[in-house]
């Protein structure tokens, strides 16, 4: 049988090539509206950039500060370069961007990190959640947003017309969905259905979120296999919803790795969990033998994650999740299952 490939910011590439693949990245986007206040106490120590004296409380507080959040900029670039470059003196191979219409991503940045580091890196199409789109874009017909999806997948995209999307993704919702989220998963599946492409979901922050968004895009004619559900770190947190959920099909996504703060900005009720704790549902999910849907990644998308400003980088999940994997165990050939042969068979239509 032939090596499928799979479409690059740099062009085809074959999916036997793509080695460890980091499955939910950012390497830029405008994350400005989900900037949260700090305790007042605390402000004098969030505002400015990112130094020894102020790291410790960003931790805890990410979304406190501007600058942190401010994804976009010439610092962040630079630090996501140096840290791409090290995601491969690691071992790493190829980095999916998720970054999708709504928080504005930059093919030319990762053409540029793709070519300066030697990974490959995929760019996604779709949108995100509303609050993230322009009054015009809110507007959109689901005929529009999958003639924009079928575009940028088979022909170009916007604005970087020589380069095609690999995927769908992240599809964003907030919890309810709204209207819009509605329509952006009807049309995604619309597109996946047509072209057989994979697809990765952004969950709202309530457990029944993730069975919603399925719901809506298997009626929709989207096929399970095919799509990721992201951020299930923070959403389904007790073992009963999440083996439940894992009954439907999707390949279910912990992308928080490197997130070691159980207090959650973003929604408060939440414990976030620790790496350790993260493993473990892992490990459930592998012992009732689903090791085959399982996907990992980081979810980058604040300076204080990069490593030139004190953060574990996109290289955390190999340099110090896989090694504790091993210790909590699991094989070799299941960290292989999950780290290389998942991502190239849900990238491959």
């Amino acid at each position: 049988m032939a090596d499928k490939c799979v479409e690059t910011v740099l062009g085809p590439v074959k999916a036997s090539e793509l080695g460890v693949v980091l499955t939910h990245e950012h390497l830029a986007l405008d994350f400005d509206k989900f900037y949260v206040p700090p305790p007042k106490l605390l402000n004098e120590f969030v505002n400015g950039k990112i130094d020894l004296k102020n790291v410790g409380v960003l931790k805890q507080y990410p979304y406190g500060s501007k600058y942190n959040v401010r994804f976009n900029d010439t610092d962040s670039a630079a630090a996501v370069l140096e840290d791409v470059k090290f995601y491969k003196k690691s071992g790493g191979g190829t980095i999916v961007e998720n970054t999708s219409h709504g928080i504005k991503r930059d093919i030319p940045l990762m053409q540029k990190a793709s070519r300066e580091s030697g990974v490959h890196v995929i760019a996604g199409t779709g949108h995100y959640v509303a609050l993230t789109q322009a009054t015009p874009s809110l507007a959109a017909t689901e005929e529009q947003m999958y003639n924009l999806i079928a575009q940028e997948l088979t022909v170009g995209c916007e604005g970087n017309p020589s380069v095609k999307a690999g995927f769908i993704g992240e599809v964003g919702s907030a919890w309810p969905i709204e209207d819009f989220e509605k329509r952006a998963i009807r049309a995604t599946a619309h597109a996946q259905e047509q072209l057989k492409c994979p697809v990765s979901f952004h969950p709202g922050r309530d457990a029944a979120a993730p069975f919603e968004i399925l719901r809506i895009y298997l009626e929709a004619g989207g096929d399970a296999k095919k799509a990721i559900m992201s951020h299930l770190d923070r959403t389904l947190t007790k073992d009963e919803d999440l083996l439940e959920f894992a009954k439907l099909g999707s390949y279910c996504q912990w992308d928080l790795f490197g997130v070691e703060c159980s207090y959650y900005q973003l929604h408060v009720p939440t414990d976030m969990p620790s790496d350790a704790q993260r493993i473990d549902k892992i490990r459930l999910l592998r012992d009732e033998g689903a090791v085959d849907r399982i996907m990992m990644s980081h979810d980058i998308h604040t300076k204080h994650r990069l490593m030139n400003f004190g953060g574990h980088g996109y290289a955390h999940i190999i340099n110090n999740v896989l090694p504790k994997m091993l210790v909590k165990g699991f094989t070799k050939e299941e960290i292989d299952t999950i780290t290389i042969t998942n991502p190239r068979i849900w990238l491959t239509a």
